[in-house]
Order: C-alpha cells, then structure tokens, then sequence
C-alpha cells in the first residue's frame, strides 16, 4: 500500500497523519451529537436573521422617503427646511427611519462581530459597545428632530 494513499486516507477522516485540513482537532471518542451538546440551541439565530429581514424590508421605503425629502431640503432655504418637520407626519417618518436604521445596522455589526472575531471577550466587548453607539446615536437623532419639531 502506498504511504502517500494512507497519510490521505487518514487524514481525510480526521485520524491524523502530520498536517491536514483538520489540524489541532483531538481525536474524541464521542459522537458528533454529544460535542454538540451544551453549545446553544440554533433556534435564537432565526428569530436575530427574521429581524434582520424585516428592518431591512422596512429600510427599503422609509431610505426612499429619506432620500426624497433629502434632495428636496438640498435647495430649500433653512426656514422652510424647518417649515417641513412641522409635520407630525413627517417627524414620525424620520424618527421610524432613525430607529429602523440604527436598530438594522446594530444587527448586522454583530453578526460581523460574532462572525470574525475569535476572541471571546474581545467579540462581547464590540457587540455591547455596537449596542450602545447605535442606541445612544439613535436618541441624540431623535431629540433634534424633536427639538426641531417642538419649536
């Protein structure tokens, strides 16, 4: 038997001759359902994915809102600026687009927190912090447009 066929072999399934794919794993003798047990329940990652769908499709016309209301203030001078978030309409859109957009975006820097980040403390640190940026961020925006409003 050639020696090249059993290094491959083996390696293949994780028995381990030198250098292969799955280097640094210990051989266990335990099923793959066991050294499953203890590491969560995969039913928390559909209820973060479905919230991530749902801000996202309710991004979709509050962005174009924003962006419309953006390109018409460009031009107006700042006392019709002000004139326009007179409206309870108005600030109720603006503040539902602030929240969406911080909220969504939170979401999606902790799933590339949790997706990159090997570091266990390192990982929790930047997902707070993340939570905290987006939150606080998300109140000092409503308050101005509050503050505009209530003028």
């Amino acid at each position: 038997m050639d020696c090249h066929f059993c290094i491959h072999f083996f390696n293949k399934r994780g028995l381990g001759f030198g250098r292969h794919e799955w280097e640094g794993i210990i051989m266990r003798y335990e099923s793959f359902l066991k050294r499953a047990q203890g590491l969560g329940s995969a039913k928390s990652g559909v209820y973060h994915w479905l919230l991530q769908r749902i801000t996202a499709f309710a991004l979709i016309p509050l962005g174009l809102w924003f962006v419309g209301f953006f390109l018409l203030l460009l031009s107006a001078p700042y006392p019709e600026a002000i004139h326009f978030f007179s409206s309870p309409w108005t600030v109720t859109l603006a503040i539902s687009f602030i929240i969406v957009l911080f909220y969504h975006a939170s979401l999606s820097m902790q799933v590339i927190w949790e997706d990159y980040v090997p570091h266990e403390l390192t990982r929790w640190c930047l997902v707070m912090g993340t939570h905290l940026l987006s939150f606080f961020l998300a109140i000092l925006s409503i308050l101005s447009i509050l503050k505009i409003y209530l003028t």
